[in-house]
């Protein structure tokens, strides 16, 4: 499993109350779960600055991670950015793999 780091900011409208913020949550969670079973949530944070959420979550594969954003856009009138990313200790042994020029 691949891991995958979502950055989330929602248009004005979907935040148009406190409790619309929930409701947008429930229903994309319930939509990313039905639609991509394999994805394993690992953190979710509301964040300042640019961005409303942080989530960290686990995918079989690429094309999944973008059915995710895909869904986060559509039900959340969002723009969302999702980028792949690797523990620093896998990095640090991919990085010793490698053979000096």
């Amino acid at each position: 499993m691949t891991t995958f780091i979502l950055l989330t900011r929602l248009s004005n409208e979907t935040l148009r109350t406190p409790a619309s913020m929930e409701a947008f949550e429930k229903e994309a969670v319930q939509q990313i779960h039905q639609e991509c079973p394999d994805v394993k949530w690992l953190h979710n944070f509301a964040i300042l600055g640019r961005y409303d959420y942080l989530d960290i979550f686990t995918a079989p594969d690429m094309e999944t991670a973008m059915k995710v954003s895909a869904l986060i856009r559509s039900y959340g009138r969002a723009h969302s950015e999702i980028w792949p990313a690797t523990e620093w200790q896998n990095f640090k042994t991919i990085i010793r793999s490698l053979v000096e020029h």
